[in-house]
């Protein structure tokens, strides 16, 4: 069953709003993702000119090999992001990009000891991406064009 099925058995307050839903649904998926990836390269673009930089945060939490962490972080941030923006291989892109989203949940939570309010806009973020990583992508993406999905 498709969204728009979902849609379509909706009782609306305003039932000429159903086409306008329904016209706007792939379209304002589309652009969540894009935003989602822009968001990604744009973060990720310091740590791909620096792959080693964030070293220091993964020894903070413990966690090692450092140098390897810090790059893989960049790698997913940055390419993840424009995989993201493309539409190919998005479940796997998201769910990479979750697994370092949960990473800085715990990191500003647990680590920093900034509670709820310091890991608040990554409990966003990994909301979004967890997402895209059961959803995939839609009509509008790369996958959808070849006819393939991870």
């Amino acid at each position: 069953m498709s969204d728009t099925d979902t849609t379509a058995r909706q009782s609306l307050i305003i039932p000429a709003l159903r086409p306008v839903y329904a016209g706007l649904e792939t379209i304002s998926e589309t652009l969540l993702r894009v935003a989602a990836g822009v968001a990604l390269v744009v973060h990720g673009w310091p740590k791909i000119q620096n792959p080693t930089g964030s070293s220091g945060v993964f020894e903070t939490m413990g966690l090692g090999p450092a140098g390897l962490l810090s790059v893989l972080l960049a790698a997913v941030e940055f390419f993840g992001g424009i995989l993201l923006i493309l539409g190919l291989l998005t479940r796997p892109a998201a769910a990479a990009a979750l697994i370092v989203l949960l990473g800085t949940v715990w990191f500003h939570w647990v680590t920093l000891g900034q509670g709820y309010g310091g890991a608040e806009l990554s409990i966003l973020w990994s909301a979004m991406l967890f997402f895209f990583a059961v959803r995939g992508g839609n009509a509008h993406s790369v996958d959808a064009r070849i006819g393939k999905a991870f």
